[in-house]
């Protein structure tokens, strides 16, 4: 390569046409996936205290929401549901309740805006009194006695309308049971969304506060959710077995701290693979912006853009909404 002055680097950056002539990565409204937070508390809306600009939304909310969406070109969106407390037990049992939070803001979704993608959170820690994803004996997760609990949640959120199942807690062989479920059910068609590589994080704080289980948690989650500082071989084995099992798309969360393994399981698989720009990722970005410490609008974009530089297919943002309008403009 001729060395310098005969090649200078910032000769394609010096115009807007030039960088977006020779710019690799587009991000469109076509990537996101806009997570809601949903809520039986009879309130339209609720602000959610860690998260400035997002609200707890009741059903008829969310199809309006879904709506939205649907004007926006956003593909998909993602529920996440905050449950009375006086409906939470160890058994997690409001989870198959088929008149519940969740089953009724899908049909009501479905309802509003049939055309847009509904994908459900599949784990127990929204409807425990613990806080865990799956069930608690003796201070012990209960992995295979998890296991069928998970395959009925699934099967009634297939069964009100969703589109996508998307088992978040981390039990091993998760994936395999939901699939034979829904094949034997005759749901083949039901997408299946692993979260396949999630890590036990602080960066889901907020999303606790958003949910209602910051203050119910006993213990962590160290002990099913990944290291943090495991390697990148071990996401790939997580991703592997749950492909093996029947997965459609794999999911890394969190988001930008973990721009590695998306990228890992991206180059390896070569199958659909998302990301999560989860609650803490969110809460900094917006409580920076309220300081005045960050231009909001250039932070979200290019805090997404950089998940398509390292190969996701899409993003689970709570930012969905605001982002399609800066990429409409």
């Amino acid at each position: 390569m001729p060395a310098f002055p005969s090649t200078r680097m910032r000769r394609v950056r010096q115009a807007d046409w030039s960088r977006r002539l020779a710019r690799e990565h587009a991000l469109s409204s076509d990537d996101l996936i806009w997570a809601l937070v949903i809520s039986d508390s009879g309130k339209a809306r609720e602000a959610v205290p860690s998260m400035p600009g997002v609200d707890r939304l009741s059903p008829a909310e969310a199809a309006k929401a879904a709506v939205q969406a649907r004007d926006l070109g956003i593909p998909a969106l993602a529920l996440f549901p905050h449950i009375d407390p006086a409906k939470k037990d160890a058994g997690g049992s409001e989870c198959l309740n088929a008149a519940g939070l969740v089953p009724e803001t899908v049909r009501a979704i479905k309802a509003a805006a049939p055309e847009v993608g509904v994908i459900v959170d599949v784990a127990l820690d929204p409807f425990t009194d613990h806080g865990h994803d799956g069930l608690l004996e003796d201070g012990v997760i209960l992995n295979d006695e998890t296991l069928d609990l998970l395959v009925k949640q699934a099967l009634l959120l297939v069964d009100a309308g969703a589109d996508v199942i998307a088992p978040s807690e981390m039990m091993d062989g998760r994936i395999g049971a939901i699939r034979d479920a829904l094949e034997d059910s005759g749901h083949t068609d039901t997408l299946l969304l692993s979260y396949a590589a999630k890590y036990a994080s602080a960066f889901y704080g907020p999303y606790r506060d958003a949910i209602g289980t910051a203050t119910a948690l006993q213990g962590d989650k160290r002990t099913y959710q990944m290291d943090y500082a495991g390697s990148v071989e071990e996401a790939l084995r997580e991703v592997e077995l749950d492909l093996e099992e029947g997965a459609d798309m794999v999911m890394v969360k969190p988001g930008m701290p973990y721009l590695d393994i998306v990228a890992a399981v991206r180059a390896e698989f070569g199958v659909p693979t998302f990301a999560f720009q989860v609650s803490g990722e969110y809460a900094m970005i917006a409580a920076a912006a309220q300081n005045g410490w960050l231009d909001r609008d250039r932070a979200i974009i290019e805090s997404l853009t950089a998940f398509k530089r390292a190969g996701a297919s899409g993003v689970i943002t709570y930012f969905a909404p605001e982002a399609a309008k800066l990429l409409a403009q």
